[in-house]
C-alpha cells in the first residue's frame, strides 16, 4: 500500500486495529504501519511529557532559571503537536501529563544543565531510531521538527547552561520563550 493511500484509509484502519482479535474481525493489510506510526507518536509524546515534568521540577526548586523557563513551553508545544497528529489518526493518548510532581532533579542548576543536555542527547537518538520506521509523511514531519528543536535550540541551550556552571543566561539568540 502507498503512503497515500495509507494516509487516506488511516482512521478506518485505526478503528479496526482496536477491534482486531474479536471474533470475525480482521486487521487491515495496513495496520501494522498505521501502529507503527501510532506507537511513536505514543513514544515521543512520553518523552515530551517527561521532559516538562523534569524542567517542571527543576522550575520548581529552582526558581524560574533559564534555560528551563524557556523549554518547558517549547515541550508543551512539541506535545501539542504530537497529540494532533494523533487526533489525525484517530490514536488515544493520555491527556494530562502523569509525571508532572513525580520526578527528582538535581539539587543544583548545574547539575540540572548537565541532565538537560544527556536528556536532549537522548531525544535526539530516539528520534533517530523512530524516524525511519514512520510510513505517514504528516507523522514524519511532525517528528523531525521535534528532533530538530532538540538538536538546534535545547542542547544548545543546556550546553551553555553548562559552559556558564549553571548559572541563569541573560537571554538573547532568540532562543526565548517558545522556541522550537
Amino acid at each position: 500500500m502507498t503512503r497515500k493511500n495509507l494516509r487516506n484509509t488511516g482512521l478506518a484502519a485505526l478503528a479496526l486495529i482496536t477491534t482486531a482479535g474479536a471474533p470475525g474481525v480482521e486487521a487491515p493489510a495496513n495496520a501494522a504501519a498505521v501502529n507503527g506510526d501510532a506507537q511513536a507518536l505514543l513514544t515521543a509524546l512520553d518523552d515530551e511529557y517527561r521532559a516538562e515534568a523534569i524542567y517542571a521540577a527543576v522550575i520548581d526548586n529552582h526558581g524560574e532559571a533559564r534555560p528551563f523557563i524557556n523549554i518547558i513551553e517549547a515541550e508543551r508545544h512539541h506535545a501539542a503537536m504530537a497529540k494532533a497528529e494523533m487526533d489525525r489518526l484517530g490514536v488515544s493518548y493520555p491527556e494530562a501529563n502523569p509525571y508532572l510532581g513525580t520526578l527528582e532533579v538535581p539539587a543544583t542548576l548545574l547539575g540540572a544543565c548537565e541532565q538537560g543536555v544527556t536528556a536532549e542527547i537522548e531525544n535526539i537518538a530516539l528520534y533517530d531510531r523512530l524516524l525511519p520506521t514512520i510510513e505517514d509523511d504528516s507523522v514524519r514531519e511532525t517528528l523531525s521538527k521535534l528532533q530538530w528543536a532538540s538538536r538546534e535550540r535545547h542542547l544548545p541551550a543546556f550546553e551553555r547552561c553548562v559552559a556558564r556552571g549553571g548559572t541563569m543566561g541573560q537571554g538573547g539568540m532568540g532562543f526565548g520563550r517558545g522556541s522550537h
